[in-house]
């Protein structure tokens, strides 16, 4: 069969197994990804049927796959968020990813890897487990909406200088096989003229070619297509990788007016590509020894205990609080898609063995299919750890101390800080700034405070989770009682809870919950609640309102 005939039908069988497998994985609700491995693990000879014979068939397009996949992720370094990120963020990043690396070093070379001539299993495991997986960790926290709450923010701050050590790990890949400090200072200085270079040419060229480009949008489609593969191929000619240098093409264009228009159009080809990469790797894992196993088990056990290590200190120092910094080293608790990337490039430079190879795919495998689990219930588990440890939790350094004999009096409470006590506050501001005084707003989220402060409100320090808790804030003088989240976003409590153990601290306020749908807000009456408001029942109102203003 000629060989062209040959590679169209293994993509084919590639791209159906591919597909079958993830749609088994979607029902047992797994990372897509672990299906696409699992697609090629079924063709491989070594573990499946054998309808592919060889993996490289498909390997050039897998490859394709692999440089736009860094071209996305290039494309969604936000370099404005960096900057907002502000010391204490980077600050955990970088002590994240040191911590982790070093405990790595230690772990690995008690499992008997070692840095030897040509050899880096050691390096690599120790990098390759200190970044955690961007896909599935905001799929996940993206669907239990605690992307903006305080740990969601500050693991996504952790994923984004995950991205740049990768960044910087992938710039001296190529040159660890020569390890001379005069190579890697030129390796650095070929990506940093990469670097100057795409930025240069973004500024003054690109953005008058996406600009001329911009009303026909399959021009800023190839277009930004031909600027990866350029910047890949001169990344090449500089001895860097292809991967890296469509890295840089992204990111360089990030900050471009069409670049969420380019990750839209680009993410269907990458898909393409993508899952023929998934389905290359799954046709290389080789038949699972029992120490394969034992060590993507010890592994597992490792990167979670790890995590917990390097974040759960330095949080607890930054004033975010045990519980903040415990949910996010469990939000953070995988391996990084990224990391098969940096193996299937150590591999191509005949850096890590097989056998280390083998070992990763593995305990990304077993912690891709736990996280799901561990993040659903990243409240519970974070609750369990800390309660040995509740003595040492400490208030956030901006929590002010409860208002002594004479202050003024405060008898409106806010409980959470989310987008409805953001909406009160502004109202307060604009239309009763006299009723400032009043009003003190509750939450455990320290970053928080600080803007709530600055606008002349009260913050208190409080775990909504613990009514017990609230009891020293005086809720027994409050006349009214505001909660400003519903069940969604309260975590370790219910409403219907937290509305009872209101009415034992304030009997006399007025309560007023917030409800999701009409049926709660009748459960809530009967709990103890004055008053309930479902947001949705209140934009109804007001858009009948304007549709009959128009009638």
């Amino acid at each position: 069969m000629p060989h062209e005939v040959t590679l169209l039908r293994d993509i084919a069988l590639g791209i159906v197994f591919a597909a079958l497998a993830a749609h088994i994985a979607r029902l047992v609700r797994q990372p897509l990804i672990l299906g696409y491995i699992a697609g090629g693990v079924i063709l491989s000879p070594r573990l499946g049927f054998g309808l592919v014979k060889s993996a490289e068939s498909i390997e050039l397009i897998a490859e394709i796959g692999l440089i736009l996949l860094l071209f996305i992720i290039g494309l969604e370094i936000d370099l404005r968020e960096l900057k907002r990120l502000g010391r204490s963020m980077l600050a955990l990043g970088v002590g994240q990813f040191v911590i982790n690396a070093l405990l790595g070093l230690v772990f690995f070379s008690w499992l008997g890897y070692r840095v030897t001539r040509g050899n880096f299993d050691l390096l690599y495991l120790s990098i390759i487990i200190s970044l955690s997986s961007t896909l599935i960790v905001v799929k996940l926290l993206r669907e239990k909406f605690e992307l903006k709450l305080l740990p969601g923010r500050l693991t996504l701050g952790v994923l984004v200088v995950q991205d740049i050590w990768a960044i910087l790990f992938m710039a001296v890949q190529p040159n660890l096989a020569d390890p001379d400090v005069l190579t890697i200072a030129r390796s650095i200085a070929r990506g940093a003229v990469v670097v100057a270079v795409a930025f240069l040419a973004s500024r003054y060229v690109l953005s008058r070619v996406f600009e001329a480009a911009a009303r026909r949008p399959e021009l800023v489609l190839i277009s930004a297509l031909a600027w990866c593969f350029l910047l890949s191929g001169a990344a090449e000619r500089l001895g860097l990788s292809r991967e890296m240098g469509a890295l840089i093409a992204g990111v360089s264009i990030s900050s471009f007016p069409y670049g969420s228009d380019v990750i839209s159009k680009v993410s269907g080809v990458r898909d393409f590509f993508v899952t023929l990469f998934f389905v290359a790797l799954g046709m290389k894992i080789p038949v699972p020894t029992a120490e394969i196993l034992e060590q993507a088990a010890l592994i597992l056990l490792f990167v979670f205990a790890s995590r917990l290590i390097a974040i759960v200190p330095t949080t607890y120092f930054m004033r975010d609080g045990l519980y903040a910094g415990t949910v996010t080293a469990l939000n953070l608790s995988q391996i990084s898609e990224f990391s098969l990337v940096i193996m299937t490039l150590g591999a191509g430079y005949g850096h890590i063995s097989e056998h280390a190879g083998a070992v990763v795919l593995t305990a990304m495998i077993l912690t891709s299919l736990v996280s799901p689990y561990v993040i659903g219930a990243n409240d519970k588990i974070a609750r369990a750890i800390i309660r040995p440890l509740r003595r040492l939790g400490r208030r956030p350094a901006a929590a002010p101390r409860p208002p002594g004999v004479g202050g003024p009096v405060r008898d409106i409470v806010l409980l959470g800080h989310f987008r409805i006590a953001q909406a009160v506050l502004d109202r307060v501001e604009q239309d009763a700034p006299e009723l400032k005084e009043r009003i003190t707003l509750v939450d455990y989220d320290a970053n928080r405070a600080r803007g709530v402060l600055a606008r002349g409100f009260h913050w208190e320090y409080g775990d909504l989770a613990n009514p017990d808790a609230l009891e020293h804030l005086g809720l027994a003088h409050a006349r009214f009682v505001v909660t400003t989240i519903s069940d969604t976003f309260l975590k370790g409590i219910s409403t219907r809870r937290l509305v009872a153990s209101l009415r034992l601290l304030a009997p006399q306020a007025t309560i007023v919950m917030t409800g999701e749908e009409k049926s709660d807000a009748e459960d809530l009456l009967r709990a103890g609640a004055d008053e309930v408001l479902v947001p949705g029942e209140i934009i109804g109102e007001r858009v009948l309102e304007l549709l009959r203003k128009e009638a």
